[in-house]
C-alpha cells in the first residue's frame, strides 16, 4: 500500500511538473509544437560529425530571470523556460522580449553519473544568442561571443565530489541596437524583420572524456585524387598521443591512417562512390586517440567524395561544376524560421521537414539565408542529398546599397571591435560547416546589409576554405573578387550584369505572395513582392517565370534562388505556409519545371 501511495505521489508530482510547461501567446503554431514534450527536448545527439555514445542532455526546463544589466546573480528567478527554446519564442513557455538593457539568467541543476567517475566533464552549448557567461557551483569558467556556433568548457576543476552540481548561464544580447551578427532579427518586427532571438536555442549537453580527448574533425575530399584529407584536433595540442582514422564503407574498413593531432591524414579509395543530389552517398568514419597502447577516446563521424568547382563551357561561358561535371544548381531561399519555436525547430522531424519538401519539389540546393542551421541540420543535407549555400549572418548595417552597378557602392566604416567580431563568428561559423559534403557555398555578405571590406572578406574566406566557391556579396554592391557574381531581381528573372571569369547566378527573385487564411503570424499587414488570390495563380507565376529563367541559363547564369520556402512573421511569399500546415503551390507542376529548369543547362 505504501508503494502504491508513493507511486502514485510520484506520478502526480511528475505530472504537475509537466503542466508547469505550456506553448504560450496565440501566434500560430506547427503540429510538431505538440509533439514537443518538456521531459525528452530535442533528444536527438546534436553533433552528427563528433559523436560519442556516452552523453547526457540537459534540454528541458531551467529557471530563468530578466534583469538589468550589471547585476549579480538574481536571488529569485522570474520562472521556468523550456530550453532550448529562445525566451521570445511560444515554446520557451515564456514570450517576453530582453532588450539591451537586461540580461537573462538561466539555472538548473545535475548531476554526474557514476560511471563517469575519473573522467572529464565536458559542458556544450550548440549556440547562445549572443554573449553568455558560463558559471559552474558558482565559477565563472567561461564566455562566448556569437550567437551561431558551438563552443564547450572542460568543468572538470570545478565539480564537487557528490550530489547536485549547480549551472548558471547569463546572457546579453543587444540585437540590432549591436554591431553583432543578427540575421533579420529587430526590437521592431515588420515586413521583411522578425522577432528577437535571445538566450540558448541550440541543445545543451553533457559528455564524460579522457584528460586528452578529440575537439574537432575537419574532412576535406579530393576526388581527383581519389581521396580525403582529414585533421583531428585534440584538447591537448603538445600531446604525442596518437590519432587513427578509419573509413567505413558497408561495415568495412576501406582505408585508414595514423598521425599526431592536427596534422592532415591522406585517406584514399580506389573508385570511390561521389557524393551528389542524385547519389548523396556517405562514408562512415571513426577516429580514435591512443595512448600507450589503449583508446582513449573514440568517436564516430562520417565523410563524402565530392568536389564543387567551375570551368567554361563550349561556348565560353563559366559554369559551375559538381564532380567536374556541370549542374544548374536550384533552390529556394531558406530562412530557417519557425512560429513557435523562432530560431529552433520543435523537433528534428520538422527540422528535416524543410529538406525534404525541397528535395520533393524538384529543387538540388538550399541557399540558408542570413542565419545558421544546427549541425543536424546540416547533417539531414547531407543525407537526403540537396546542396547548401550558407550566407554569414547580417549584421552592423547602414551601408550605401548599389546593386545595379559594377564595382559600385562604399564600403561602410565598421569599428575595429565590428570587424574583429566579424572575422571571429564567420571563422566558427565556417568551421562548424567545414566538413559537410552539402555546403558547397560561403557567401560572406547579403546585399548591402553591413558589407564591407569586400575583397578582404572573399579572400580570406577562400584561403580559409579554397575547397569551396565564395560568393563574395549575394546581390550586393559587386567587386571583382570570389568565385561568383550574384544578381537579385523580383519579381522575375533578369540578367542586368555578367562577368565573363567568375560564375553568374541569380542569387534571389520571385516572392510571389498569397496569404492564406488562419494561416497567418499576423491578420494584416502582410508582405508579399507580388500577391495573388490562390494556389493555381502561384503555381502559374512560378512556372511563367521559371521558363523566362531558361533563357537567362542559355545567356549564362548557372544557378537560381527562388524566394522563399516558407512565409515567415510578415511575409507570405512562401511555397507554404509558415505553420507548415498548408502547401501553396501544385507539387507536380511546380517538380516537373525545376527538373527542366536543372536539366537546360546540359542541353
Amino acid at each position: 500500500m505504501r508503494k502504491q501511495l508513493l507511486a502514485c505521489m510520484a506520478l502526480a508530482l511528475t505530472l504537475g511538473v509537466n503542466a508547469q510547461w505550456k506553448p504560450v501567446g496565440d501566434k500560430i503554431k506547427t503540429d510538431w509544437a505538440e509533439k514537443v514534450d518538456p521531459n525528452n527536448v530535442l533528444p536527438e545527439y546534436p553533433r552528427p560529425q563528433l559523436e560519442r555514445n556516452d552523453w547526457q542532455n540537459l534540454n528541458g526546463e531551467w529557471e530563468y530571470a530578466i534583469k538589468p544589466v550589471g547585476g549579480v546573480e538574481p536571488s529569485a528567478f522570474d520562472g521556468k523556460i523550456l530550453v532550448p527554446f529562445a525566451v521570445e519564442s511560444s515554446l520557451s513557455g515564456v514570450q517576453k522580449e530582453v532588450g539591451q538593457e537586461n540580461e537573462l539568467w538561466y539555472k538548473r541543476s545535475f548531476s554526474i553519473p557514476s560511471a563517469w567517475k575519473n573522467k572529464n566533464i565536458v559542458l556544450n552549448f550548440g549556440a547562445v544568442d549572443w554573449k553568455a557567461d558560463v558559471f559552474v557551483n558558482d565559477v565563472l569558467v567561461g564566455s562566448h561571443k556569437g550567437g551561431y556556433t558551438p563552443f564547450s568548457f572542460d568543468i572538470t576543476p570545478y565539480l564537487t565530489n557528490k550530489g547536485n552540481q549547480k549551472l548558471v548561464v547569463r546572457v546579453w544580447d543587444p540585437t540590432d541596437k549591436g554591431f553583432q551578427p543578427i540575421g533579420k532579427q529587430t526590437h521592431n518586427p515588420r515586413g521583411i524583420w522578425y522577432t528577437p532571438v535571445t538566450g540558448i536555442w541550440q541543445t545543451v549537453w553533457l559528455e564524460p572524456v579522457a584528460a586528452n580527448h578529440v575537439t574537432a574533425i575537419k574532412a576535406i575530399p579530393n576526388i581527383d585524387h581519389n581521396a580525403i584529407n582529414v585533421t583531428v584536433s585534440t584538447s591537448a595540442t603538445c600531446c604525442a598521443d596518437i590519432v587513427e582514422v578509419k573509413l567505413v564503407d558497408k561495415g568495412a574498413v576501406v582505408a585508414s591512417a595514423k598521425g599526431v593531432q592536427g596534422k592532415e591524414l591522406r585517406l584514399g579509395v580506389q573508385n570511390p562512390q561521389l557524393w551528389s543530389p542524385a547519389n548523396p552517398y556517405l562514408y562512415d568514419m571513426t577516429v580514435s586517440l591512443w595512448k600507450n597502447g589503449k583508446v582513449i577516446d573514440e568517436v564516430k563521424s562520417y565523410t563524402a567524395f565530392r568536389k564543387i568547382s567551375t570551368k567554361k563551357d563550349a561556348n565560353g561561358i563559366m559554369r559551375m561544376c559538381l564532380n567536374n561535371e556541370p549542374l544548374f544548381q536550384y533552390g529556394p531561399l531558406d530562412q530557417g524560421w519557425w512560429p513557435d519555436g523562432l530560431y529552433t525547430a520543435p523537433t528534428d522531424e520538422a527540422l528535416l521537414f524543410d529538406i525534404k519538401k525541397t528535395k520533393d519539389w524538384g529543387f538540388n540546393m538550399i541557399r540558408k539565408h542570413v542565419k545558421v542551421e544546427p549541425a543536424r541540420w546540416y547533417y539531414h543535407c547531407d543525407k537526403e542529398g540537396i546542396l547548401v549555400w550558407q550566407d554569414m549572418p547580417s549584421g552592423d548595417m547602414g551601408n550605401k546599397w548599389e546593386p545595379h552597378k559594377y564595382n559600385g557602392g562604399t564600403d561602410k566604416d565598421r569599428t575595429q571591435e565590428s570587424i574583429d567580431n566579424y572575422y571571429q563568428e564567420w571563422k566558427e561559423i565556417i568551421d562548424l560547416g567545414i566538413s559537410f559534403p552539402s555546403i558547397v557555398v560561403w557567401v560572406p555578405f547579403n546585399e548591402g546589409w553591413g558589407q564591407f571590406g569586400t575583397e578582404k572578406a572573399a579572400l580570406w574566406t577562400k584561403n580559409y576554405d579554397p575547397s569551396r566557391l565564395v560568393n563574395p556579396a549575394s546581390g550586393g554592391n559587386h567587386r571583382p573578387c570570389g568565385d561568383i557574381i550574384d544578381l537579385h531581381n523580383y519579381p522575375g528573372p533578369d540578367m542586368f550584369l555578367s562577368d565573363p571569369a567568375r560564375v553568374n547566378v541569380l542569387g534571389e527573385y520571385g516572392g510571389i505572395g498569397l496569404p492564406v487564411e488562419n494561416h497567418l503570424w499576423w491578420n494584416k499587414r502582410n508582405w508579399g513582392y507580388i500577391q495573388f488570390k490562390n494556389g493555381a495563380e502561384v503555381t502559374a507565376e512560378y512556372i511563367k517565370y521559371a521558363k523566362s529563367l531558361q533563357s537567362f541559363i542559355d545567356r549564362g547564369f548557372s544557378a537560381a534562388v527562388y524566394t522563399q520556402t516558407t512565409d515567415v512573421e510578415g511575409e507570405v511569399n512562401g511555397l507554404m505556409t509558415y505553420d507548415r500546415k498548408v502547401i501553396k503551390i501544385d507539387e507536380a507542376a511546380i517538380r516537373k519545371i525545376n527538373q527542366e529548369v536543372i536539366s537546360r543547362m546540359a542541353k
